[in-house]
Formats: C-alpha cells, structure tokens, sequence
C-alpha cells in the first residue's frame, strides 16, 4: 500500500500545524488509535522548532496509548513495539533477533508480547540496538537481565553516544542506565543466528552512531529484502558535518532500494508512523491469497527516502549559515 510521500511533510495535520500543537490546550489526547498523521505532524513540529508541542509530549508519555497489539508482519518477522517505538523480533527454529529495547515501562511488556505471540524470549540470542537514544537504548540494561544468554550489538560510536546519554539522565525523573559495551558492529558486518543473516550498515546522521540493519523477510515461498533504516530524522544537530552525513547514509540507503540483484523492498521502520506502517498492518487482516504483501511497497520508500534527503538539505543550508567564517 502507497502512502503519501511522508507523513512527516504530506500529512492532514501538517498544513496546520499551529492547530496541532494548539489543541494542547483541550487536553484531549492526540490520538487514541495510534494514528500516524497527527503523530508525524506533531513530530515535524518539534524537529522544527525543537519544542516539543504540548499534546504531543502527553502522549509519549501516556502508558495507555501507547499500548497496542503485537503482530505477524511476515512469516519470520514479528512486530513487538509500542506505538510511536518500533521493535522487531525476527525469528528462527535456531533462535531469534530483537532490533531495538525500547525503554522505562514498555522493554518487560515487550517480552510479554513475544511470549504472546508464542516465542520464548530465552531463545533471544542477539538484540541489535540502532543507536543511543533513550526510546531504543533505554530498555537495554532490563532486557540484560531478563535475557542472560543473548548478546547485545552496537557501533563503536553507537555504543558511547548511549553512554553519554545514560549518563546525562542522571539528574532526571527518567533516568536509565546502559550496558557495558558487547559486540561492536563495523559496516557490513554480518551476524547470524540460525538460518537469519542480519547485515549491519554504518548511517551516521542521526546520531553520528546510528546503524541500520538489511534482513529477509518471508512470506510464503516468497523472499522479500527487508530493511530498518536506523535513524530516521535530524535533531540535537551538532554543526553541518551532522547533516552532511544524514545525507551521505539516506543516499546510500536509497542506492539499495535500486540494487540490480537483491534490492531493498520493504522498510520495516523504527517508527511506524513516519511511513503509516500503523494503518498499512491493518490490511494484513483482511489480505486474501496471492494478494500482494501490504508492507511490500518500494516505490513508497524510496519516496520516504526522498523526502528525508530534501529535507535534510535544506536544513543543511540552515546550519551552514549559522557556522561563522
């Protein structure tokens, strides 16, 4: 299914921002369903200005809204997330990959949506971790000590920037801490459990740490190439040499959409309302067979792509006009 270019610049609720973030006031909630669009909008909102709009920060921060159920997305691919937080479970006879810990309350009902799902978090054996933001990092030292027996992967930069980060929230009502570093992901890097082979790739930009991981996702006999692009926006931008880099992975990433022997065809997301994976999984309840796969959507992500990368330079323009002579 083909969504708009991007929620995060086509969405209803773009247009008006400023009514967005003025609903605050109502104290209604942003959305009770999960719905991309306002999310995004919101999410645009604060990447702008860098404050966090009113409603958007009671929602994160909602425990209830952000509950939703846990699902089959491909026949080895499970999503495992929270609503505005992806996480994804891909699995194995041999053993299984977690992408991503989420954090504070919602890492432990993870491991009760793998267990609902009819998987046994023991059998875990690596947990990659796109980089060192709380929403991804944060659950890391919990899933440490629920999951003795797996490993748990980072860039070398990657590893750090959560460090420096969990050291940062010391002094906050949120705080967390991180694990010692484990395995160090170098770019390319393969890592197996079973018959899954996860590829790692260096996407700096984000944060300069950010990896992001190419897998396979099946359904049927059908193979599909799967990809969790593992930073998806610029904020806390440091200087232009951040931006530059955004660019440099977001043109990398697209190039492996367009691979003449095994492209790049399905962005499983490390936040469903930045592509509306949210209401694309609706179609997989009622997809009858031969039917085409609803997260098989190519052209939408090279689209989403496209519109990170155009984004990303403009803003590159602002920060070179801020950096003196």
């Amino acid at each position: 299914m083909t969504f708009p270019t991007s929620f995060l610049r086509t969405s209803t609720c773009a247009a008006a921002a400023a009514a967005c973030v003025g609903a605050a006031s109502a104290q209604e909630p942003l959305t009770t369903r999960c719905e991309s669009a306002p999310i995004a909008a919101l999410f645009k909102v604060f990447g702008d200005t860098g404050r966090m709009p009113p409603d958007l920060g009671r929602f994160l921060q909602n425990a209830a809204l952000q509950r939703i159920e846990p699902y089959k997305a491909f026949d080895n691919v499970y999503y495992v997330g929270i609503c505005w937080v992806s996480a994804w479970l891909i699995t194995s006879p041999q053993g299984h990959v977690l992408i991503d810990a989420l954090y504070g309350p919602y890492t432990g009902p993870m491991l009760d949506h793998i267990r609902q799902l009819g998987f046994d978090p023991q059998d875990i054996r690596q947990v990659v971790i796109t980089h060192g933001h709380f929403d991804h990092a944060g659950g890391a030292a919990a899933l440490k000590a629920a999951l003795p027996r797996a490993r748990f992967a980072m860039t070398a930069e990657g590893w750090r920037e959560a460090a420096e980060s969990a050291a940062e929230s010391a002094t906050r009502p949120n705080r967390w801490t991180m694990i010692d570093k484990d395995i160090v992901l170098t770019d390319g890097q393969v890592l197996q459990v079973g018959d899954i082979r996860l590829q790692a790739f260096e996407t700096p930009g984000h944060t300069m740490g950010t990896a992001s991981f190419a897998f396979d996702a099946y359904d049927g006999g059908r193979r599909h190439r799967a990809f969790t692009v593992g930073g998806l926006g610029l904020n806390a931008i440091k200087g232009p040499e951040q931006v530059e880099a955004f660019i440099a992975s977001v043109k990398r990433i697209r190039a492996l959409t367009e691979d003449a022997t095994d492209p790049v065809t399905t962005h499983l997301t490390t936040h469903a309302f930045s592509n509306g994976l949210t209401e694309a999984k609706e179609l997989l309840k009622t997809r009858k067979p031969g039917e085409p796969h609803p997260l098989v959507d190519p052209k939408g992500f090279r689209a989403q792509l496209d519109t990170l990368q155009a984004g990303a330079e403009q803003r590159l323009v602002a920060e070179r006009a801020k950096k003196p002579n």
